[in-house]
């Protein structure tokens, strides 16, 4: 009877040559609801209209390019004697912490050459970016990767998930742990947290790094569940930049508090 299941169709629209995935359309849904919200929080908390519209323009393709960079970096014995493929994207292999550092830095940037206060547009941007990553799971859904390892259909059933995740966990004839759930429901989990943060009104820059430490909590254990890692050494390289993540995190915080330095609060405009 599993081998008569036929997984979901990846392609959502097809015009002539032109295919349209799932995927792609997943991703671009989050991030434009994401980007709704920012720019709704960002006019509450007195930011320029145009501070997510322009910050986005740059920040999605370097987020791209950076993702890409981060996996070949990792993968260097593989791609330095396949060169080519180095572009090939459409073939898979990014990482989202690429991703997420990419994106940083430009935002880093761009707060510097508009004059804005980075931490305050990192804050209302947390809850966006994390919602943004809870959706964006679901295109690896469709596109049936990053998954967990085998698995049986009677424990996916055990989990009380419907028959669509359950079906679409069989690959090649073989049931797998469907991690790709877990971390979307931990982020949406993070998202409702941050919202409730937001209004315990923290000091600025706190919001953003609580999203730093939640998520970063959550992969370093889901990570170790995955089959397509990046190895480093004992660990998956996700779950070392977790690590060090969560310590960044918790420490600048405690160095903020302990410091008693008088930060603006999230909800000053």
């Amino acid at each position: 009877m599993d081998q008569s299941i036929e997984p979901l169709n990846r392609v959502a629209l097809q015009l002539g040559p032109i295919h349209i995935y799932w995927y792609g359309i997943i991703i671009a849904g989050g991030a434009l609801l994401g980007l709704l919200l920012a720019m709704r929080e960002g006019k509450k908390r007195g930011l320029p209209h145009d501070t997510y519209i322009d910050l986005i323009m740059f920040a999605a393709p370097i987020a791209v390019i950076s993702a890409r960079i981060y996996y070949v970096a990792f993968e260097w014995p593989y791609y330095s004697q396949h060169p080519a493929q180095i572009i090939a994207v459409w073939n898979g292999g990014i990482a989202i912490y690429g991703a997420l550092i990419g994106s940083v830095v430009t935002a880093i940037v761009f707060c510097l050459v508009r004059h804005l206060p980075f931490w305050k547009v990192a804050d209302v941007a947390a809850p966006s970016v994390i919602l943004g990553q809870a959706i964006g799971r679901w295109g690896n859904f469709m596109n049936q990767e990053a998954h967990g390892g085998p698995t049986t259909r009677a424990a996916l059933e055990s989990m009380h998930l419907p028959n669509f995740i359950v079906n679409q966990m069989l690959i090649n004839g073989v049931y797998y742990i469907p991690t790709f759930l877990y971390e979307s429901v931990w982020d949406f989990a993070g998202f409702i947290l941050l919202l409730i943060l937001r209004r315990v009104n923290l000091r600025r820059g706190e919001l953003f790094l609580s999203y730093v430490i939640w998520y970063s909590l959550g992969r370093s254990y889901i990570e170790g569940l995955r089959t397509d890692s990046l190895m480093l050494g004992p660990l998956r390289v996700s779950q070392w930049l977790a690590v060090i993540l969560v310590i960044f995190g918790v420490g600048l915080i405690l160095f903020w508090r302990l410091k008693k330095e008088k930060r603006p609060h999230y909800l000053d405009t």
